[in-house]
């Protein structure tokens, strides 16, 4: 892997570091701008859709569909971004795994707060079901605050008493609104893009002064994981979330769930966006494809057959 690589992720994420202050609108154009340099995916084709009364993207091969379906969240805090923005993720994972992706517009804060965007990702996953997709052929999948979104969906999925999705992958996942791992700590200075105050601001927007102690906003030290499908968690050691990762990943094990916690040495929070100019990014998402692929495999295999 390439130093040189990692070396000038850094600097371009230390010359327009994430700055929470700013008001919703510029956070959502600077996110769009430093978004825009990604080049379009290739091998796919995007179409214009909806789901649970949202707008979204599907992306598909575009040599056809092989695969399931994976339900995309995009990251942004819950306060910018769309799918548009992550659409290089998405199409990197539609590529590798022949599986459609439907890439969910989900409501966004301060419009709309916790816990509009949950219910909007429920919304999307019941009526995918609806539409006969089965169960065991959706992964929920997604990018920071989109990766969180994907683990607190199929939690609020399970309480409603739905048939949970044969996987879950996180991409550098928020899963704790009371910022208290250590590595909010022991990364200061490290990360390039954040600080523990520029999180603790933009996160104002989406707690709305609500309790950041719950489940469904700190899964990482409060989620009960009983029953959870398997689940991929993916971060770097340079990241102030990384500890959301790793403390989920500890509770899901000793929730008897089938974890995987993928970690890559002197990489930034979401470096998979950087596939394509990073070594790491290409190598991480082959291994959310294969898990990707392995799991639906699994699933379909040991789905009943008529006689």
């Amino acid at each position: 892997m390439s130093k040189e690589q990692r070396a000038a992720v850094d600097a371009l994420l230390r010359a327009a570091p994430f700055d929470g202050s700013r008001t919703p609108e510029e956070l959502r154009a600077a996110f769009v701008a430093l978004m825009a340099d990604n080049p379009a995916p290739t091998g796919v084709t995007l179409t214009e859709d909806s789901l649970g009364g949202r707008p979204a993207l599907r992306i598909e091969p575009q040599d056809g569909v092989t695969g399931g379906t994976i339900l995309y969240f995009h990251g942004g805090s819950g306060v910018f971004g769309s799918p548009a923005t992550a659409q290089h993720i998405t199409g990197a994972l539609v590529r590798r795994t022949g599986a459609r992706a439907v890439s969910l517009d989900y409501r966004l804060a301060p419009e709309h707060p916790f816990p509009a965007a949950i219910e909007d990702a429920l919304a999307a996953y019941r009526e995918l079901l609806e539409q006969g997709v089965p169960a065991g052929q959706i992964v929920l999948a997604g990018d920071s605050a989109g990766g969180g979104l994907s683990v607190v969906t199929t939690l609020a999925a399970r309480d409603a008493g739905l048939p949970l999705p044969a996987a879950v992958v996180a991409f550098s996942p928020g899963l704790d609104a009371t910022r208290s791992g250590e590595s909010m700590t022991t990364k200061h200075g490290i990360d390039p893009l954040f600080t523990r105050r520029s999180l603790e601001q933009v996160g104002a927007h989406y707690l709305a002064g609500q309790d950041p102690r719950q489940p469904l906003l700190s899964p990482a030290v409060l989620a009960d994981l009983t029953g959870f499908p398997p689940l991929l968690l993916q971060a770097g050691t340079n990241e102030l979330l990384l500890d959301d990762s790793t403390r989920l990943a500890t509770r899901a094990a000793a929730a008897g769930v089938d974890v995987i916690l993928d970690v890559t040495a002197d990489v930034p929070h979401v470096f998979q966006s950087f596939t394509g100019s990073l070594d790491e990014a290409d190598a991480a998402l082959d291994r959310a494809g294969r898990f990707i692929l392995d799991r639906l495999a699994t699933v379909a295999a040991q789905a009943p057959t008529g006689f």
